[in-house]
């Protein structure tokens, strides 16, 4: 923990000419992007894998006329089909998963006092008038929904609520393109109620940023920028 808090000290340093007492929080976002750019690799493979997976949805949508009325074939026949053309339909939470680690690590390091025993002087660092340590509740406790801090959240809601929005309408675009989830069926066992919430999962962004320490947001709010355009770019 305490390298790693080193990696992000030593980021906000090299960026305190150009961001000042806003270092700490510009260092987070561009340790967000080296993330990203870490595990593009991956969200191309993810995307190669999705468009692998739309060319077969002619012969999906065979298969559930085929067995309209036999669901359990039907499932077994579309995993077949998916071994068959060595396609994994669970390839696009690889990057997902391997973000997780990072994202704990800066809550756990913007959520506790002293790092290796020594008091962590991250938490002395803002975005703007918004501490990196503190959470919303907080800003609403000192100053309102319009104080200083407040604003800096406001900020951050209309962001996610933009990316949000732009990325609910293309998994809505994306599913009615879809012959097999327009017709109702399902590809994978176990995951039609997960396709139908996926285009909502991205306003669940707005709790987590409400919830979790403001640097911790940061991470949350860029990767899910970053997110939204790769897959503009990936998947065109």
């Amino acid at each position: 923990m305490s390298v790693f808090a080193r990696l992000v000290e030593h980021l906000a340093d090299l960026l305190q000419p150009l961001f000042h007492a806003s270092a700490a929080a510009a260092a987070i976002v561009l340790f967000t992007a080296l993330v990203r750019l870490l595990v593009h690799p991956l969200s191309r493979a993810a995307a190669r894998g999705q468009q692998a997976r739309a060319r077969l949805q002619p012969r999906i949508a065979e298969l559930k006329k085929k067995h309209a009325k036999e669901p359990e074939k039907f499932q077994k026949a579309v995993l077949a089909l998916h071994a068959e053309e060595k396609v994994s339909p669970l390839s696009g939470l690889l990057p997902s998963l391997l973000q997780l680690p990072a994202f704990f690590l800066l809550y756990h390091l913007f959520s506790t006092t002293t790092i290796g025993g020594e008091t962590g002087g991250l938490l002395a660092h803002a975005l703007f008038a918004a501490p990196l340590g503190g959470r919303w509740a907080d800003a609403l406790a000192h100053g309102g929904l319009l104080g200083p801090a407040g604003l800096v959240y406001l900020g951050l809601f209309a962001l996610v609520a933009a990316v949000a929005t732009f990325n609910y309408r293309r998994a809505r675009r994306t599913m009615a393109e879809s012959p097999v989830q327009a017709s109702g069926g399902e590809q994978v066992p176990g995951l039609g109620a997960v396709t139908k919430a996926m285009p909502f999962l991205s306003f669940f962004t707005l709790v987590t940023v409400a919830v979790v320490p403001l640097a911790a947001a940061l991470y949350v709010v860029t990767s899910t920028t970053w997110s939204a355009v790769e897959r503009t770019v990936l998947y065109r």
